[in-house]
């Protein structure tokens, strides 16, 4: 997923290789090994790939599962309300009182809002804190990362995989089983949004 990304977001920004690599004074060579998935460079230069592609580092490691990637200055930051909690994991309702605020980068702030994960069936990518934006969608395509609640309102944050006729909630860490939901399961489930990206609060 970084490499691909780091390629289209490269030339999204109109720029070669080379002068990507002068730009963080490293050579073409490490560019392309990158771009070709064979090496990763560490954080620190990630971080510096981000500040120069105009965007955030999730969406460069693919972490905010984001379809149409925006230029990071490409619109002001907003207040989104941060509504509630939901788990990472099973068992916890869906609360929908507002908690607070955080900034996020988006065209429409109105159709978004930050849940806080709670839980460690996500990690390593997602973990207990952090705050989750969600875009306001009744749908999800096979693959999404999304937020959903099914049965008594119980509410989860999930990759969602569409199989025939049964959707599988499929947890990060392996620890977690999957949930699978078919026939009567389907009918009470309710798709709360899309998960676009994730913020890591110390």
């Amino acid at each position: 997923m970084f490499a691909q990304r780091l390629k289209e977001l490269r030339k999204k920004q109109g720029l070669s290789q080379a002068s990507l690599a002068q730009q963080l004074g490293m050579t073409q060579q490490a560019v392309g090994k990158w771009e070709r998935g064979t090496a990763t460079p560490d954080p620190q230069t990630i971080a510096k790939l981000a500040e120069i592609l105009s965007v955030p580092s999730d969406v460069l490691l693919g972490l905010d599962v984001c379809d149409n990637i925006q230029p990071y200055h490409a619109v002001q930051e907003c207040l989104v309300p941060i509504l509630g909690t939901v788990r990472a994991g099973y068992g916890l309702f869906a609360e929908q009182e507002e908690l607070g605020r955080e900034y996020a980068r988006v065209k429409d702030p109105e159709s978004y809002f930050y849940l806080e994960v709670k839980g460690d069936s996500m990690e390593p990518r997602i973990c207990e804190g952090d705050l989750a934006l969600v875009h306001r969608q009744n749908t999800l395509n096979s693959g999404d990362l999304g937020v959903v609640v099914f049965g008594e309102g119980e509410g989860t944050l999930k990759k969602y995989v569409i199989k025939g006729d049964t959707v599988v909630l499929q947890p990060f860490n392996p620890a977690y089983p999957p949930q699978i939901l078919t026939g009567e399961d389907l009918d009470s489930l309710f798709i709360a949004g899309k998960v676009v990206q994730t913020i890591r609060r110390w």
